[in-house]
């Protein structure tokens, strides 16, 4: 007797839930189109009109990120409607630094089995991304595959691509000593050292998702570490017009924390001399120090201990930007200065109440 002809079904990959899938988030990817968008949802490629009449001589700015283990605990908590503003987040914030608007945003979701409800809500919190980034959601990818992740579990990517004029691309070259780092507050962990988070908090500390701390307030531990990183982009771009050349270079503190990412957008010839005392991180980094026994310096190299984005300026910007966070429910910090200092950029820490 012959056996029954095998279907693609078979194999764990089901058509009839991915175009289902593709009706569920319609209505989501609907809500971030702008005008220049060309192309409808299940097009071949996202087309996007450049008006290049509004730039002299324009530059496109591109950035893709994932969200990392922050993945697995949006998974073991079934939370999946928020982890795409953090997919959005990742790459709209590192292209803001460069002065670049936003423009289109396309995801990529790998799944060990496509539930059409599951990958609406995914898509659901990419969408509400990017119209906190007024940019479009202009196309992605689907991924079934079976046999690569087990069931349930997923990955996403995103990739974006921005716009801004090259004369007025901030690049941190006219940073100069006293020259200040102001820091605008982030909403949590964001989407960086998830993988030291959880092995803190449910390794070596034995906590669940749905247990709380004294620091938290009766807040259960879910609920904080997938809050959804901060979208910097509807603050930051009118500050830009703002400041003009006030405002001197930008960073997005990500992997690698203050040390690292810091020096990526200063010139040779200065240091920035953070004073830890300006401010007082949030209480998720206080419990993740006190249960792991972690260094100061390595909590600071590793997360963004409350400030998620670090504008440099000349001392003259800072009651504009005091003024234009207000609005946006942004706390403003002035966390350091810059100083002269022989040879290749670098961070310092100085515990030294400062005084601007």
């Amino acid at each position: 007797m012959r056996d029954a002809p095998l279907t693609y079904a078979d194999a764990g990959v089901n058509i009839d839930n991915g175009n289902r899938s593709v009706d569920l988030i319609r209505s989501h990817v609907e809500r971030t189109r702008r005008p220049e968008v060309l192309s409808g949802l299940g097009g071949f490629g996202g087309l996007f009109a450049l008006k290049l009449a509004d730039y002299q001589e324009p530059v496109l700015v591109s950035g893709t990120d994932g969200v990392g283990t922050k993945l697995r605990l949006a998974i073991e908590s079934g939370v999946l409607d928020t982890i795409g503003i953090d997919a959005v987040a990742m790459c709209v914030n590192d292209i803001l630094v460069s002065g670049a608007e936003p423009l289109f945003f396309l995801d990529y979701l790998a799944l060990g089995e496509l539930v059409p409800e599951q990958v609406e809500q995914i898509v659901k919190g990419v969408a509400d991304g990017c119209e906190q980034a007024h940019c479009a959601l202009i196309g992605g990818e689907t991924a079934e595959m079976p046999g690569f992740y087990p069931p349930g579990d997923f990955d996403i990517a995103g990739f974006s691509v921005g716009i801004v004029d090259k004369a007025n691309l901030i690049d941190g070259s006219t940073i100069k000593p006293d020259d200040l780092l102001v820091g605008l507050s982030s909403t949590g962990l964001h989407s960086n050292g998830y993988s030291l988070a959880r092995k803190v908090f449910f390794e070596k500390a034995g906590l669940g998702l749905d247990d709380t701390l004294p620091e938290l307030n009766g807040r259960p531990l879910k609920d904080v570490l997938l809050a959804p990183t901060r979208i910097y982009v509807p603050m930051v771009l009118p500050l830009i017009k703002k400041l003009g050349a006030r405002l001197k270079g930008m960073v997005h503190i990500t992997g690698g924390g203050f040390q690292d990412n810091i020096p990526r957008v200063l010139p040779d010839g200065v240091e920035a001399v953070i004073d830890r005392r300006n401010w007082t991180p949030p209480a998720i980094f206080s419990a993740l120090q006190r249960l792991g026994n972690i260094d100061r310096d390595e909590m600071y190299r590793t997360f963004n201990m409350g400030v998620g984005f670090v504008l440099v300026v000349s001392p003259a910007a800072l009651p504009t930007i005091e003024r234009v966070m207000k609005d946006f429910d942004v706390t403003v910090t002035t966390i350091g200065t810059i100083k002269a200092k022989d040879g290749k950029p670098a961070v310092r820490f100085e515990e030294l109440a400062c005084s601007y």
